[in-house]
């Protein structure tokens, strides 16, 4: 091994060989030299790697995998060799990715919550990790005068050329790709090029209902001139009948931000359908819709059970979206309100409410920290309380709203356990206790984990 002339124990384009020790919630395996940890994708605990150490940090450091002089009984040959950053967990059994992900709920639970007693169950993992994803938006780019379309490498916006099949993709999206681009090819439609601000297509979306077989394809495009589109249309129609929506989205901006704010439908309906359990929602481009829908049941059902709902309750769903947990709720509650900030999500959520023939909910626009208060000025006791945050968790300002309203039992989905474990410490400290934690893996062959805790109100002596 080198020696360091620094003021670490490794050095820049040093290569050694260390033993790899843990792994991150990430899936980077960690070795350590003289007690300095170095995270180094691709490697798993229990295996010697060769690596060349790529950057160094005052405490820690990364490194690429060279070789592995010694590998675990846990390591798989990957299903796709492309590794454009999104399943960074291939290279690992699916029995050790639930593993690391239960690890992870259960030590941020500890750490971060400083709640070592709440049970944190097993978690509930999938009968088959592969071709679970509902959606996708594909990057496009132009190489030697043709489209290209595929996943940005890692930590760059260099797309993978033409990554047609993907492990997570459902089989008709793995299909319908490929063909997507070969039409755009065919009628000479520009790829946008974000430096020039020049060119046409930007992006494409594809949505599919799981269990119902509806696709919607949608191209993001600079300009709403789209060359040839009538004949496009055709094209697909005619080799995929199980299209049912054709959708134009223009963004003109010079942005990061996929969609625009026009959406025109070239061809069918504007939206699509799948079903959860024995309810059906309507899905548009912009509708927030779960993207494992077999997993999103397993989900659904834990909150419902959680909430422990009857015909007398009153329900405050927090970050309703287009309705989905408020239409589970609704079927068993007295009367379900929900919240959300996106006003086009409340028209969806309202019309899958008609959809469905539930007329016990109510949903409002507005920020949940806002509205709250002055429901509870209102007189709204809520029984329950469901809430499911974007990553970032839940302000200040709502989870003391949330507080206020002294609901009996509060259910927090979370698809962050970082920021799932900071609020349940504030939750724990304002009078509410963490009974049980059930961990969902949603997004098999990523780091991503979900989770679904129980909270009750602690009863104080004076009835508080």
């Amino acid at each position: 091994m080198a020696k360091s002339t620094g003021n670490t124990p490794v050095q820049k384009n040093e290569q050694l060989t260390i033993m790899i020790e843990d792994i991150t919630h990430e899936g980077s395996g960690v070795g350590k030299v003289d007690g300095y940890p170095l995270f180094i994708p691709k490697t798993l605990p229990g295996e010697e790697a060769v690596i060349k150490v790529v950057k160094v940090n005052k405490n820690y450091g990364f490194g690429k995998l060279l070789e592995l002089t010694k590998t675990s009984p846990e390591r798989v040959d990957p299903t796709c060799h492309v590794y454009c950053g999104g399943c960074q967990l291939q290279h690992m059994s699916y029995a050790l990715q639930l593993q690391m992900k239960q690890n992870q709920v259960h030590n941020v639970m500890k750490k971060i919550a400083h709640l070592e007693h709440v049970p944190v169950h097993p978690i509930i993992g999938m009968e088959d990790p592969s071709h679970y994803r509902n959606k996708i938006q594909i990057p496009v780019d132009e190489k030697n005068g043709e489209l290209i379309t595929g996943y940005y490498q890692k930590r760059s916006h260099r797309i993978l050329q033409n990554q047609d099949t993907c492990y997570v993709h459902s089989h008709a999206m793995n299909e319908v790709l490929p063909f997507v681009r070969h039409l755009m090819n065919k009628h000479g439609v520009q790829a946008y090029d974000e430096k020039t601000h020049r060119g046409e297509l930007r992006h494409i979306m594809i949505r599919t209902g799981h269990f119902t077989g509806e696709m919607m394809v949608v191209l993001v495009t600079r300009t709403a001139k789209l060359p040839g589109k009538e004949r496009m249309i055709e094209e697909l129609r005619e080799k995929f009948p199980f299209i049912k929506s054709i959708v134009q989205n223009i963004n003109d901006q010079r942005t990061n931000v996929i969609l625009g704010k026009k959406t025109k439908v070239l061809w069918g309906a504007s939206y699509i359908h799948d079903t959860i359990g024995d309810l059906t929602f309507a899905i548009s481009p912009k509708s927030f819709y779960q993207v494992n829908p077999v997993q999103t049941k397993v989900l659904y059902d834990k909150a419902l059970e959680y909430a422990a709902i009857d015909e007398n309750d009153v329900v405050v769903d927090a970050y309703c979206g287009i309705g989905t947990i408020s239409l589970f709720l609704a079927q068993k509650a007295k009367k379900v309100y929900g919240i959300e900030v996106v006003p086009e999500a409340i028209e969806d959520a309202k019309k899958n409410a008609e959809r469905n023939g539930i007329n016990n909910v109510t949903f409002t626009v507005g920020q949940a920290e806002k509205v709250m208060p002055t429901w509870k000025k209102e007189g709204l006791d809520p029984d329950v309380i469901v809430v499911d945050p974007p990553r970032k968790g839940c302000d200040q300002e709502f989870l003391d709203a949330m507080m206020a309203m002294k609901p009996k039992r509060i259910v927090y989905v979370s698809c962050n356990p970082s920021t799932l474990a900071r609020d349940l410490r504030i939750l724990e400290d304002g009078g509410y206790e963490a009974k049980e934690v059930q961990p969902v893996d949603m997004f098999p062959n990523t780091g991503h984990v979900e989770a679904v805790v129980l909270l009750d109100r602690i009863k104080r002596a004076n009835n508080d």
